[in-house]
C-alpha cells in the first residue's frame, strides 16, 4: 500500500488483497513508537495485549486489563496520522459473553479513539465477532497461535491442526471480520488458509503466503530480549545501542564531563 498521508481506512485496508498490496503492520504501545511507525508507512499499527510482556514483564498477555489496553490505545492514536488503529480486546473482555464483548469493543473505539478491534480465537467467538461488526465495530480475527489460550495449548506452540484452523478461519471471516492474523503455523498450511479466504491475512510466524505481516516493533528493532521466537527478524540493534548510549552518558556524569558549558543556561 503506498505511503500516503490519507488516513487508512477499514475498507480500505481489507481491499489490499484485490488490489494485490502487501499490508505492513507493526505493534506498538505508545506515542513515540507510533509516531516513528506511521512516520515510516506502515499501514495498521496493533496495540496488542503482548504489551503485557514486553510493557509490563509478564510472562503471558493474561494479566492485561481493559483499561490498560484503553490507555496505551489512547497514547498510540495520538502519534498517529495516517495508518489505521486496531487494539486488542484483552482476556476475559469478550470471552463470557457477545454482549460484553460489544460493550469492551465499544469502550475501545469510543473512549481510547481506535479504528477498529482484534479478538483471538475461531468458531467459539464468533458470536462475538458477529454481534460486534452488527455494532459497526469493526473487528480484525486471530487464529492459530492464540497467546490468550497459553495455557490450553500448554504453551506458545506452533499450530498445525490444518482442519480447525480452516474452520476457525471461515467462521471468523464469516461472523464479518475484515482481516485475520494467522499466528504460529506451518507455511504450507497459512497458505491454504489464505487461499481458501476472501479477507485478507496478516501472519506472524506464519510464512510467506499470507497478505500481509505483523511484527512487534521491540522485536524487530532489537529492544526486547526476553523471548526470541523463530520468526522474528531483527532490522536493527538498537537494545545494545541504546546500552551504550546509556554507559557513555553515565561516564561522562561520572567524570563530570556532562554538562558542558553549552548545556547551561546564563
Amino acid at each position: 500500500m503506498p505511503t500516503t498521508a490519507k488516513r487508512v481506512t477499514v475498507p480500505e485496508f481489507a481491499g489490499a488483497r484485490l488490489r494485490g498490496d502487501k499490508l505492513v503492520v507493526v505493534t506498538a504501545y505508545d506515542y513515540t513508537s507510533a509516531k516513528l511507525a506511521d512516520e515510516a508507512g506502515v499501514d495498521a499499527i496493533l496495540v496488542g495485549d503482548s504489551l503485557g510482556m514486553v510493557i509490563q514483564g509478564h510472562a503471558t498477555p493474561l494479566p492485561v486489563t481493559l483499561a490498560q489496553m484503553q490507555y496505551h490505545t489512547a497514547c498510540v492514536v495520538r502519534g498517529v496520522t495516517r495508518a489505521l488503529v486496531i487494539a486488542d480486546l484483552p482476556f476475559l473482555s469478550y470471552q463470557v459473553s457477545p454482549r460484553q464483548a460489544v460493550k469492551s469493543a465499544g469502550s475501545m473505539l469510543k473512549v481510547a479513539g481506535a479504528a477498529a478491534v482484534k479478538l483471538e480465537g475461531g468458531e467459539r467467538i464468533a458470536d462475538a465477532v458477529a454481534a460486534c461488526v452488527r455494532a459497526d465495530i469493526p473487528v480484525m480475527g486471530h487464529v492459530g497461535l492464540t497467546p490468550q489460550s497459553v495455557h490450553r495449548m500448554g504453551g506458545f506452540k506452533v499450530q498445525r491442526d490444518g482442519e480447525q484452523l480452516l474452520k476457525d478461519a471461515r467462521a471468523v471471516a464469516d461472523a464479518g471480520a475484515f482481516a485475520i492474523v494467522i499466528e504460529g503455523v506451518p507455511s504450507d498450511i497459512a497458505a491454504a488458509v489464505t487461499a481458501a479466504l476472501t479477507v485478507p491475512t496478516v501472519g506472524i510466524g506464519a510464512g510467506p503466503s499470507c497478505d500481509g505481516q505483523v511484527l512487534v516493533y521491540h522485536d524487530l528493532l532489537g529492544l526486547f530480549d526476553g523471548f526470541r521466537p523463530k520468526f522474528v527478524k531483527r532490522y536493527a540493534d538498537l537494545g545494545a545501542a541504546t546500552r551504550d548510549a546509556i554507559r557513555e552518558y553515565a561516564d561522562e556524569v561520572r567524570r563530570g564531563v556532562f554538562p558542558a558549558a553549552e548545556h547551561e543556561f546564563h
